[in-house]
């Protein structure tokens, strides 16, 4: 009997070719609302304050302080717009609609700005070739909601999975995160010591693998990874991982990215899709760990 999770409605085909475009606009929408997060939070190790997270309806920031009130933006994937909520009662909305990049910052920075929220982001978006301002982009401007609810689906169901995975491990290891720079949901494990420093590594990397890792992710997919993409490595790569023998038969190491990928499509018509996962996420921690000498008995149940 198949979990809920494995039902084929919590999997659905989503080629990247099939919803490209709007995929881009919406990972520019999600850089907005994530550099607000960004601005108003105390840095966290690792970054860990920047993120977004899946919740029942789509993806949030969490409660983000303000000085003497705290907020809320969360994208709805059912009734397609942004949400703005405040805790002294405001709630605003924006529709998620066919529009240009700098359409909708204009009125999100003013839907920020009506509620007192004045502030100021960087408007270039990051982690992507050949970047447009925000306020400049009238380039990107597709949303197709169904495409947006079915790669929600896909996130709950990863976000599932993942926590599970994290579950078994007791050393420090983030939470289940939305990366809105890349675009990808993740979850790393850290060994407890610190990684030799990457030469000439900018701020952000240096921050981000200061300490030995092991992360496993989905991504929608994109440059060299052609589609939907379920990936796991380690920072710094131990010698022999990418020989390593690991779950399911469907995964390979790609040396241009220098990770192990397992593509969406063959998770999703796996028997047991969560199976297929999380036999992946183990099977690529385990490899990477022994070989890198990790304290299993003390990180682990």
């Amino acid at each position: 009997m198949p979990t809920l999770v494995d039902q084929p409605e919590c999997w659905p085909s989503l080629p990247l070719d099939s919803w490209k475009d709007t995929c881009t606009t919406l990972h520019m929408w999600t850089q907005m609302v994530g550099k607000v997060r960004l601005r108003l939070t105390p840095l966290v190790n690792h970054w860990w304050n920047v993120p977004l997270y899946v919740n029942a309806r789509g993806l949030t920031t969490s409660r983000i302080p303000y000085e003497n009130r705290a907020f809320e933006l969360w994208f709805d994937f059912i009734r397609h717009q942004l949400v703005l909520e405040t805790s002294d009662g405001i709630v605003k909305t924006i529709a998620l609609a066919p529009r240009s990049v700098a359409e909708f910052y204009e009125e999100f920075m003013a839907m920020l700005q009506s509620t007192g929220i004045k502030i100021k982001i960087w408007r270039m978006p990051v982690e992507i070739p050949n970047p447009i301002p925000f306020d400049q982009d009238r380039v990107h401007r597709s949303y197709d909601p169904q495409s947006v609810e079915k790669f929600w689906r896909i996130l709950l169901s990863v976000d599932s999975v993942l926590n599970q995975f994290r579950s078994n491990f007791i050393g420090k290891s983030s939470p289940v995160h939305f990366f809105w720079g890349s675009f990808d949901l993740a979850v790393t494990r850290f060994s407890g010591r610190r990684a030799p420093q990457r030469p000439g590594a900018d701020p952000i990397t240096r921050e981000a693998y200061s300490h030995e890792v092991s992360s496993v992710g989905f991504w929608p997919g994109g440059g060299d990874v052609k589609d939907a993409a379920f990936y796991s490595y380690m920072a710094p790569e131990p010698q022999g991982f990418k020989e390593a023998l690991v779950q399911p038969n469907a995964a390979h190491y790609e040396k241009q990215v220098s990770e192990f990928l397992l593509m969406y499509e063959d998770v999703r018509k796996a028997e047991s899709p969560t199976t297929a996962l999380m036999e992946f996420c183990q099977s690529t921690y385990e490899a990477g760990a022994r070989l890198g000498n990790w304290d299993r008995a003390a990180l682990e149940k």
